[in-house]
This record gives C-alpha cells, structure tokens and sequence, in this order.
C-alpha cells in the first residue's frame, strides 16, 4: 500500500472535475436559456444558426423597407387621386363654357376658375414628397419627370422591386399648359361664340390628361399590391428561418434539466469517492501500530 501517491484519490478528483465541468456547462444552459453559448458547445450548429439569424434579421429590415415603400406609394396615389378629381372639375367647366347659354362674363369667370385648378395641380405635383423625394416631378423646383423607385425586398442584391419613372403630373406633363395659358387670358376670343369653340377644343385635352394620370396611378397601385404580395411572404419566411435558427441555438429544458439532475447526482457521488479514497490511506497507520 502507497500514501505518498494517492492514485485512486486522484482519479476521483479527475472525474469529479469533469463532472463539475459538465454541470457548469449545463447551468450555463438552463440560465441562459441557449443550446450554443459558445463556439465549443457545437461549432457547425453555431455557424449555421449565426447565419440563419443573419438572414432573418435582413428579412425584417425587408419588410421594414416594403411598409415604407407602400406608405410612399400610397402618399403618391392619394396626391394623384386628388389632381384627377382636379380635372374632372375642369373638365365640367370646360363643358358649361361650350355651351350658348353661357355669357362671356359667366365663361370669364369659368376661365379664371379653371386657371386656378390647374395652379392647384402644380402644386400637388410640387408639393407630393416622401423622406425629400419628390414622386410627381422631378423635384419641388423641376418640372420634369420623377426617377424611378427601386425597393429592396430580400437579402440578395437582386431582391428589388422597382416604381417606374417617367411621372409628370404637372401641367406641362399632362398636356394642359395650353389650357392654363387660355384660361389664363380669359379664352380670347371676342365674342362668347368664339370663345366656346376654343373651350370645346380642349375638351379631349382633359380626357387626354385624365387618361395619362390614371396609367401612373394605375402603375403605382400594381406595385402596391406587389409590394404587399412581397411582405407578406418575406413575413413567413421569417418565422420559419427562426423555427430554423431556434431547433438549432434554442434549449429543450425538460432534456437539459433531466441532464442537469443527472450531473448533480454524479457530482455528489464523485465528492464521496473523493472523500472514501481518502480515507483509504488511513488503514496504512495501522500497519505502523
């Protein structure tokens, strides 16, 4: 018998300290509520789980793109669903300035009306802005045409939705500057006969315009509903990648506890083997007696 190397004392300790080892991790576990605190835990889990949360959390900043997407869209419909009432309006002025019945005062009036609308107009167009973007016209200074819109709906650099550009709802874009200039002089003309003539010749120059207003509107709503579409299928890939990422990173507590319990209670019997190991040692005092 040995006392100066106590080996079985130290292969108790060994697997005590193991054991220990094992319930600490267990503890980490259960407290933190994770499967995979560290790298250690399971590498490739950890790799794929990072990557699964990567990807969800890109998805919910798709769908935050997509609700402010719909929200520009829907300021630029309302704008335009505004400018067509504009020239529906001006349309029914046109047509009571067409008729006999109507003096040249009553057609003064109808034109400086109608002048005014189409001010309106422009500065709805001017005016319809989202985040400094201007949507009717290239800007609240430019007449021209606005730019397009590309929305990015996914995590790849190709998930985009795009607005078409080319919208000009403005006088000069809908063709109704000629109109305005008219109005605005009162539809020259000497007599209220000739100056019916040139208010009946802009009469399809309205239905022209509100033609072309409502193919942009039209064009805004069908990305709308697009966009909807999107947002609605980012939203269930979301919750399945995190299904996904939760099987992998996620603790199942009955399985842990049941694991914890059972390294409690070999930790416990490991602190007696030490203690028995121990006293092992002493019978050697007896063959000293």
């Amino acid at each position: 018998m040995r006392i100066n190397t106590n080996v079985s004392s130290l292969t108790a300790l060994e697997a005590n300290a193991q054991t220990n080892f094992s319930l600490s991790n267990s503890l980490e576990k259960l407290s933190t509520g994770l499967k995979i605190n560290k790298a250690s835990d399971d590498a490739s889990g950890l790799s794929i789980a990072d990557k699964l949360r990567t990807q969800a959390n890109g998805l919910n900043q798709a769908v935050a793109n997509g609700n402010s997407a719909v929200t520009l869209l829907q300021i630029a419909d309302k704008a335009m669903a505004e400018q067509s009432n504009i020239i529906d309006i001006v349309k029914q002025k046109l047509i009571q300035a067409s008729t006999a019945t109507t003096s040249r005062d009553g057609m003064n009036a109808i034109a400086a009306d109608i002048n005014k609308l189409l001010d309106q107009l422009d500065n709805i167009a001017k005016q319809t802005t989202y985040n400094g973007i201007s949507l009717l016209q290239a800007s609240a200074a430019g007449t021209d045409s606005a730019v397009a819109q590309t929305f990015q709906m996914g995590t790849n650099a190709a998930d985009t939705i795009a607005l078409a550009g080319g919208v000009t709802a403005n006088t000069s874009g809908l063709s109704l500057d000629a109109l305005k200039a008219s109005a605005g002089g009162d539809f020259a003309g000497v007599t209220a006969a000739s100056a019916q003539i040139v208010t009946r010749a802009y009469i399809t120059t309205v239905d022209t315009a509100l033609t072309t207003l409502n193919g942009w509107r039209s064009d805004v709503g069908s990305t709308q509903n697009q966009l909807e579409s999107a947002i609605r299928n980012i939203m269930t890939q979301v919750t399945n990648t995190k299904a996904a990422e939760s099987v992998i990173r996620d603790v199942d507590y009955a399985q842990e506890s049941a694991n914890f319990n059972k390294q409690n209670i070999i930790a416990q019997a490991g602190t007696y083997a030490i203690s028995q190991a121990n006293a092992t040692s002493q019978n050697v005092l007896r063959l000293l007696q």
